[in-house]
Parts: C-alpha cells; structure tokens; sequence
C-alpha cells in the first residue's frame, strides 16, 4: 500500500497533555537503607506525552498538526510547550495556575525501567470552558477531530465536543479511557487497547464472541467503527456487517509506551488524507510495528513508512 502525501492534511488533537520525564542512569548497587537499587543518573531527557505525543506524531509524518489543551504554570508545562512547538505543532495551551503540568517520571537502567513516578492534578472548570470556546474555533479547520482521553479531566465537556464537531461534518476519532464508554456516544471511531476493551465489554473465548461483542459495543455507542488494538494479536477494525483483522507488523517489541498515541495519529491522518478506514487501520498497523522498536514515547515518519513498505 503507497504512502500517502499528508501534507494538505489537518487534524485537530485535544485532551490530556503529560510530560514524560526521563532519567537514564547506570546501577551498580544496592541501597543501604532499603532493599532497592540505586541509580545513579547521568541524562536527562523530556518527552511530549500523552495527547501531545499524538499530535507530534501527526506533524512527524507530514500533516498540520494542532493540539489544544490545559498545562499548569510551571516549568514543566513551558518545556511541553517547547517540545511540541519545536517539532511542528501548532499548540493551543490554556495555564491553569491551580494545577501542576502531569509528569510521568521514569528511571531507566540499561534500557529497563526500573520506577515510574506520576505528578498530576485535575485542571478547572473554568479552563475547560475557555478550551471548549477555543475547540468551536478550531474545529472548522480541521478535516479530523482527535480527542485523547487519558482520564487527567482535560476532556470534561467531551460529549459537547462530539456533538461540535459532528454537526460540523469532521470525523471524530477517541482514544478512550474507563469502564464509562457513554460519554463517547456519537463518535466516529474509538480505538481501545485488548485490555480496556476487556474492561468494558467482558473476555471473550475466540474470535467469534469477540466479533459479536464489538459490533454490540459498536451499535450501543452509535459508532461507525470500533478499532480494537491487540497487542502481539494485530488489531481488528469492526464496522456494521464487516470485521477486518491485520496481523501485527513489528520484527521487534522494545517499548509499548505511546504505540497507542501513534495508531490513532496515523489512522486519523489517513482519514484526513481521504483514504479509507480499511487502508486507514493498514498504514496505523504499520506505524505501530515501526514504533514499537523504539525506546518511550516516539514518533514515525512517512518516510519510515515508506522503507517499512519496501522492505
């Protein structure tokens, strides 16, 4: 399948924005006043991170790429600023002084994480006003809507912002996050892990029962699609009277993190190129594969899609 070109693209992402922390170090012993490593840091290194990481994502492969969201007034929300204005985006950060910028702070030793600290605090009601009066503007020029829930209350008026965006005829795509998928009525697409779509719909024992309790979540939710993502499995694109299954692409699973962010972006980029949802979740399979060889929250650009092609 031929790479599209993303350029005349526009995808508008919102909701929780995080800055992941790293702190690469070397461990070489044992602490003496508890039973754990110590490690001793040599680089430190910021990430852009949850709805940020997809909209970095989008701008990597080509396409105008526009995030609005809540940071706090403080260091870590102007270092996400500078991060994702850097690589392309053009981004729409409301401050909230009542809250900390979330930050996933990560210890890493020869490639393997060893903790994971998270800062967080949920932003206003009045912030989330001003960023649903911003959503209005900026929805008319994108051709896709984006909203990424990372349950950190960035997307408190997300049933309105469903209904915005229909109204104005843009495809909605969701990452979603919970066991309360109602909030998400009306979308275009939502693209839940194996697990969070477990969590919500019930196990299944083969492909059949999952099938059926896709296209039941589907209909519920008055979804055109339901892309669930299944790890080692592939991921699986359920429309009304049709299933589509892509095995998965990866020669190498390094690192998960962020893989989600990176199927939503390039699925979403794809629709606002005007491809399909089948070639839509084939070019998002192979974006994954690619990114799952990379170490944390990472990016895949079209040209990585086009070598993956070749290859």
């Amino acid at each position: 399948m031929k790479v599209p070109v993303f350029s005349s693209a526009h995808v508008l992402v919102v909701g929780d924005v995080m800055l992941d922390r790293y702190w690469f170090g070397e461990v070489e012993r044992i602490s003496p006043e508890a039973p754990v490593p110590v490690i001793k840091v040599g680089k430190v290194e910021d990430r852009a991170g949850g709805a940020a990481n997809v909209a970095r994502n989008i701008a990597a492969l080509g396409a105008r790429s526009t995030l609005l969201s809540v940071v706090g007034k403080d260091e870590a929300g102007q270092s996400l600023e500078r991060l994702v204005r850097k690589e392309g985006v053009n981004a729409i950060l409301h401050e909230d002084s009542s809250i900390s910028t979330t930050i996933k702070l990560r210890a890493i030793a020869r490639h393997q994480q060893l903790l994971r600290i998270d800062f967080e605090t949920l932003p206003s009601f009045e912030i989330l006003e001003s960023v649903l009066a911003d959503f209005c503007k900026a929805v008319e020029a994108a051709d896709v809507v984006i909203l990424s829930d990372y349950g950190k209350g960035g997307l408190g008026h997300i049933e309105s912002m469903i209904g915005i965006a229909r109204d104005a005829g843009k495809p909605v795509l969701v990452d979603p996050k919970g066991e309360d998928y109602s909030k998400y009525r009306g979308a275009t697409l939502i693209t839940p892990n194996r697990s969070e779509f477990r969590q919500v719909a019930g196990s299944w024992k083969n492909e059949a029962e999952l099938e059926e309790k896709a296209q039941k979540l589907r209909k519920k939710l008055e979804l055109e699609a339901l892309l669930v993502t299944r790890s080692e499995e592939g991921m699986s694109l359920f429309r009304e009277e049709m299933c589509l299954h892509e095995g998965v692409t990866a020669k190498e699973v390094f690192d998960v993190s962020g893989a989600g962010d990176t199927v939503i972006a390039t699925f979403g980029t794809m629709l606002a190129t005007g491809a399909s949802f089948e070639e839509s979740m084939r070019m998002a399979n192979r974006a994954a594969g690619i990114v799952v060889g990379k170490l944390g929250t990472a990016v895949v650009n079209r040209e990585e899609l086009e070598n993956q092609e070749k290859a």
